[in-house]
């Protein structure tokens, strides 16, 4: 037996692929079940090219023997084998993939669905492992060979003794440190949920022999323990499978149980495409929105497989950010991977399948919204809001894609409609809207009474998001949007209009002392006739509304920003009298109290905070005793 060396030239080659390309432990016993599974995939693609070499197909599989005493582990194979020079070459040459060589040859075959392409996975054992060793006979020689390495300069292969053609890989357990634990490899149950996790798909069966405590059919106070083996891989994924041959049931707790969810999902969403770029996904709407949704911690992203093996459990540069809430899977061959199959390359594949996912989703929930009003109505509930940021956060960038998912509450209809459904039965080029803290509140509005008054139909935007899509909406389908409190809404004829600015031009001295009053709290003060049953009014002008200068003071960051505000006093009002008669009366004193409680009455109207509450009472408790 003489050692060889690694023709990776050096051992700092070696220590950069166990150490640094790999970041997760569990990952070796993932890289080493896949080498077992390309190495039964080359035995059957052989034996359906070779009429001489006969293999029962239901025998072929993958075994994993703990064994705790000796702190080993063995991932055994019937697959195809390897002879001396393929141990030396395969495993003595970093970086050489007896896998990729193989597809190479055999590269005009179709089928062949070969998962290794590096032959660097193989050395990911080295994590875990303070020495390996490879006993393997192949399908083409009589002899076994031994391959055993440290992981340091060298390896040695020496002739053995094997029975069966196949691989038995031996893992000999690094020692525990005060930072890893290697003895958790030597439980049963890591083991089932690591090949659970990562090779679940594997389509060969991966079995363990599992100790199981029964109870004693001789004496059932007593309990006995047998060897059972169990089958730990599903093997056959059920997006794989047609739709046809699979129960609603059964997507309900395949999603319940891979996605940890307490509910099934709203919509199941099954998509194949080829093409350019081929891939298989299965994708859930929620029912509800986890508990930290809408924090930093949330992590969007859909589990990637490929080739029956799990690469990444949240692969979030497949989802956009305002369908963050789809849960699911998508498995692919065409996708870069990078050296450790951990993460992906940058490259065109993974964009191709984003914007497909975006456009089957989109139309997903399209459908949805048109055929099933009551699940959407759900759906929108828990998620709404992440619709309305992927508008507002992009600037309207998406807004094409996304407004026609927007719901907003109709007084008309006095339920939540569509954009569009509102357009199709309106009248003139407006969309009118109010905003506020409830649909109650929205409706004691003075200037709401008034639209509707006018059979006018608004949208009440309720969430704080709400008037900011709007605006960055801009219009949707040729029709602008108008808030009903800013200055330019205004459903009076012409005569009413010249009436009232005639009245204000009259009242303009008196207007000026009031403003005075208010010491630029306000842009203006003037009458209206638009007010029904309601005495005053603040209306907006300009590009922030009064609900949105609450909402973005309310923020942390909040600059304390100002909507240029106008007391509307209704001029038919009984109050409207009165200040005309004290300062024709010159009792600007009075006129000064009277001021001050018609702006902090419209302040509390809007739902905007009074500055000086304590002044406020006391102005309206010397008025009443008067």
């Amino acid at each position: 037996m003489k050692k060889k060396e690694f023709k990776a030239e050096s051992k700092k080659i070696l220590n950069m692929m166990i150490h640094s390309i790999y970041t997760n432990k569990e990952i070796a016993l993932r890289e080493l079940i896949s080498n077992s599974s390309d190495a039964i995939d080359k035995l059957v693609y052989l034996s359906a090219t070779n009429g001489e070499l006969k293999v029962n197909r239901d025998e072929l599989g993958i075994k994993i023997e703990l064994d705790k005493e000796n702190r080993t582990i063995k991932i055994i194979d019937n697959g195809i084998g390897m002879t001396e020079s393929e141990l030396e070459s395969n495993l003595g040459t970093i970086a050489k993939s007896g896998s990729e060589l193989f597809k190479e040859e055999n590269s005009d075959k179709k089928n062949l669905e070969i998962i290794g392409q590096f032959g660097v996975g193989f050395y990911s054992s080295f994590m875990i492992a303070k020495k390996v060793s490879v006993l393997s006979k192949s399908i083409n020689s009589g002899d076994a060979y031994l391959w055993e390495s440290d992981g340091e300069d060298g390896f040695t292969i020496t002739k053995s003794e094997k029975n069966d053609f196949g691989t038995e890989i031996t893992l000999y357990l690094k020692d525990n440190t005060d930072d890893d634990n290697y003895d958790e490899f030597l439980e049963t149950y890591t083991i089932e949920r690591i090949v659970k996790k990562y090779s679940d798909y594997i389509k060969y069966p991966i079995k363990m022999d599992v100790s199981v405590e029964k109870e004693d059919p001789k004496d059932k106070e007593k309990k006995i323990t047998e060897v059972e083996t169990r089958t730990l891989n599903s093997m056959i994924p059920i997006w794989k499978k047609k739709q046809k041959d699979v129960k609603d049931s059964e997507y309900n707790d395949f999603y319940t149980d891979k996605f940890y969810d307490y509910e099934k999902p709203l919509k199941v969403i099954k998509t194949e495409v080829e093409g350019m770029t081929s891939y298989q996904g299965l994708l859930f709407i929620p029912s509800h929105a986890p508990y930290n949704y809408y924090t930093k911690e949330y992590e969007k992203g859909l589990m990637l497989y490929s080739k029956g093996v799990m690469i990444m459990d949240k692969c979030a540069d497949l989802l956009p950010d305002y369908f963050s809430f789809v849960k699911g899977i998508v498995d692919s061959e065409d996708i870069s991977l990078n050296i450790s199959r951990e993460t992906m390359q940058e490259d065109k594949q993974v964009k191709l399948i984003a914007r497909s996912l975006e456009t089957k989703i989109k139309k997903e929930l399209q459908s949805m919204l048109k055929d099933d009003r009551d699940n959407y109505l759900k759906f929108y509930e828990a998620f709404g809001e992440q619709l309305k940021y992927g508008i507002y956060s992009s600037y309207g960038m998406n807004k094409e894609l996304l407004q026609d998912l927007l719901l907003f509450y109709s007084s008309k209809e006095e339920k939540l409609v569509t954009l569009d459904e509102y357009v199709n039965r309106m009248d003139g080029d407006t969309i009118y809207y109010a905003s506020g803290e409830t649909v109650d509140k929205i409706k004691m509005l003075p200037n709401v009474e008034d639209a509707i008054s006018k059979d006018k139909e608004i949208l009440f935007l309720t969430n704080y998001l709400d008037e900011f899509v709007l605006k960055t909406i801009g219009t949707f389908k040729d029709k602008k949007f108008m808030n009903v409190s800013d200055t330019n809404f205004d459903l009076s004829t012409d005569d009413e209009k010249e009436a009232i600015k005639k009245v204000n031009e009259d009242n303009k001295d008196m207007f000026k002392t009031m403003e005075d009053v208010l010491n630029n709290q306000v842009k203006g003060v003037r009458f209206t006739n638009r007010l029904k049953n309601h005495p005053v009014c603040l209306i907006s002008e300009g590009d922030v509304s009064l609900e949105m200068e609450k909402v973005l003071n309310a923020m942390p960051n909040g600059d304390n920003v100002k909507a240029n505000k106008i007391l509307e006093i209704n001029e038919n009002a009984s109050v409207a009298k009165k200040i005309k008669e004290l300062y024709k009366d010159g009792k600007t004193d009075e006129l000064e109290k009277y001021t001050k409680i018609l702006y902090n009455q419209a302040r509390l109207i809007e739902g905007l905070s009074v500055e000086n509450p304590t002044e406020l009472t006391s102005l309206i408790c010397e008025i009443m005793s008067k």
